[in-house]
């Protein structure tokens, strides 16, 4: 490595570091941050005055190719964690919003703006690609939209949520549809053969990855998962991505194709959360350095080269996102649908990655390909904007016109809520489980020892490979609307990890924990657990009532003295506790 790519890393993570919190600080999305500053330290921000302030070349990127060649990485781990979210149960539960109102949307919206596309003299497969490309929304931006307004458990929020889940089902067939265009050598002439080919391709290929990944992949992570070493998990993790992202290159299709695919045999497995939880550091990172290769390939001077067309391009197609997406929730009332379609009007992560495969292989011309990437930044900057003005409008509405609460019934995946987290799934855990299930309580359990989260799948219950301590993987299985918190896992120092992180991210939770001893219960009761079993004390307090009644003693008087007992020794650990 040489002193000027040293120079490229070093800039890149003192950015990192700096800018993108001031960016979270003003409630801008993390990957807007990224473009932005991309956008204003690349050659065509503060990089095009270096000519006449030389010290800028300090604080700049030159080298935007060698980036690019880094964030590609990105864009594999991207769709490596779209596809980790696809599964099949997951799907099968939206199926009616995602296979109708889902696909009507991709369908209208990429034939209008293809429609315009065409009109504008672009082949009929450019236009094609143009049309799909901007018809998707973007994931990250509207569920942090989401998240700050009504959320993901509105109807509001379940219906953009399936939307925006067939938009990522779309990824697989857009990607082999425009490899298809592409390895075409036309943009038009027999555009129909080209898709029926490309759907056939797009069969063999899923089918045969995804039979052969499936037997291997599981299986795989599986004899690994004993270790407990999240290092070997990381090589799977590459190895899976990487390899099965090199054969569908070898095959003619796109790497992004595979990468997506691979998240696609992990999906609905044991070991799903904790894979997100090791990929995601990875991943932001990653996603970071090609978003601001995204942000330094913008060239503002085309805003100067079409003052007209592409502020209206940017308009545009945020209006006929709106009304389509509009017109097909209407069900939700007129303040509602609008509300829906200016909060996903917005152009998607995944414009740049189809944008930029479609102009490497000559679908699309630079010129075309550089004003496209600039309407969908252009357009996810303006997205805040847009989905307050929807939400200004929805209150303005119902406050005029009335509100009603449409049926729900499966029109989205339901969150998790009033449920009972597990942590750790050996003989205590499974007999909590057990109670649980006999009174119909909807519980989720996790577990750092395979073979248990193995046992307990094979019994039809919901465990997860995992640490309790870890906050996105608590995050994930919804602890934050969860009943209670139960830790049964016979480790102490697990137990206490977990404890300490559950109070620190969700302090109002009530936490049941198991211990070992007195002294681990009384740690356990520092740390901040609401009640605390320690299984010697049980053990010796229900021994002991069996001899009391053995001795005579009515069995009343027996429990009212060990009643007292219990009492004493937990007034004794609550004492300790303070004077620690």
């Amino acid at each position: 490595m040489t002193i000027a790519d040293l120079r490229e890393v070093l800039l890149f993570l003192l950015l990192a570091g700096l800018a993108v919190p001031l960016m979270q600080r003003l409630r801008v999305n993390q990957m807007l941050g990224f473009l932005l500053v991309g956008l204003v330290f690349g050659p065509h921000g503060l990089g095009s005055w270096g000519a006449d302030l030389p010290w800028l070349a300090d604080v700049t990127f030159h080298d935007v190719e060698s980036v690019k060649h880094v964030a590609e990485l990105g864009i594999l781990f991207l769709m490596f964690m779209i596809g980790l979210e696809l599964s099949p149960a997951r799907i099968w539960a939206l199926r009616r919003s995602v296979f109708g109102s889902g696909i009507l949307q991709v369908v209208l919206t990429a034939a209008v703006v293809g429609g315009f596309a065409l009109a504008f003299g672009n082949p009929p497969g450019a236009a094609l690609t143009i049309g799909l490309t901007l018809a998707m929304s973007s994931t990250a931006v509207v569920m942090q939209l989401l998240s700050r307004g009504q959320g993901l458990a509105s109807p509001l929020g379940q219906s953009c949520f399936s939307i925006l889940m067939l938009q990522d089902l779309a990824v697989v067939p857009i990607l082999i549809l425009v490899d298809g265009l592409a390895g075409s050598g036309t943009g038009g002439g027999a555009l129909w053969l080209v898709l029926l080919l490309a759907l056939a391709k797009a069969g063999v290929t899923i089918a045969a990855v995804y039979l052969v990944g499936r037997r291997v992949a599981r299986p795989m992570f599986a004899a690994f998962a004993v270790h407990r070493q999240p290092e070997i998990f990381v090589a799977l993790i590459l190895l899976l991505t990487l390899g099965i992202a090199a054969a569908t290159a070898a095959a003619g299709l796109s790497m992004a194709l595979g990468a997506l695919l691979a998240g696609l045999l992990l999906a609905d497995t044991e070991f799903q959360y904790e894979v997100e939880m090791i990929v995601e550091p990875f991943r932001g990172l990653l996603m970071g350095l090609f978003f601001m290769s995204v942000g330094m390939e913008l060239d503002l001077r085309t805003v100067a080269d079409y003052p007209f067309w592409l502020p209206a391009s940017v308009v545009g197609l945020l209006l006929i996102k709106a009304a389509v997406i509009a017109a097909l929730l209407w069900r939700l009332g007129a303040g509602q649908a609008v509300h829906a379609g200016l909060l996903m009007g917005q152009g998607g992560e995944f414009a740049f990655i189809v944008l930029g495969v479609a102009a490497g292989a000559g679908l699309l011309v630079p010129a075309t390909g550089q004003f496209l990437l600039v309407v969908v930044s252009l357009s996810m900057l303006a997205a805040p904007a847009s989905a307050a003005l929807g939400q200004r409008f929805a209150q303005w509405w119902e406050a005029t016109r009335g509100s009603f609460a449409p049926a729900q019934g499966d029109a989205a995946e339901r969150p998790r809520a009033g449920h009972i987290v597990i942590g750790g799934y050996g003989r205590v855990g499974r007999l909590v489980a057990d109670v649980l299930t006999r009174q119909g309580i909807g519980h989720v359990a996790i577990e750092r020892d395979h073979q248990l989260v193995a046992a307990g799948r094979e019994a039809s219950r919901d465990v997860y490979t995992g640490d309790a301590s870890m906050p996105h993987l608590l995050a994930r299985l919804g602890t934050g609307q969860c009943a209670a918190v139960v830790l049964t896992m016979d480790d102490p120092k697990s137990a206490l990890e977990a404890v300490l992180a559950l109070r620190r991210h969700y302090p109002a939770l009530p936490v049941f924990a198991r211990a070992r001893d007195e002294k681990h219960a009384r740690l356990l009761k520092a740390a901040g657990a609401n009640e605390v079993i320690s299984e010697t004390v049980e053990s010796g307090l229900q021994l002991a009532r069996f001899a009391l009644s053995s001795a005579g003693m009515p069995e009343g008087a027996a429990g009212f003295h060990i009643q007292v007992e219990r009492a004493e020794r937990i007034a004794t650990a609550t004492s300790a506790d303070r004077q620690d």
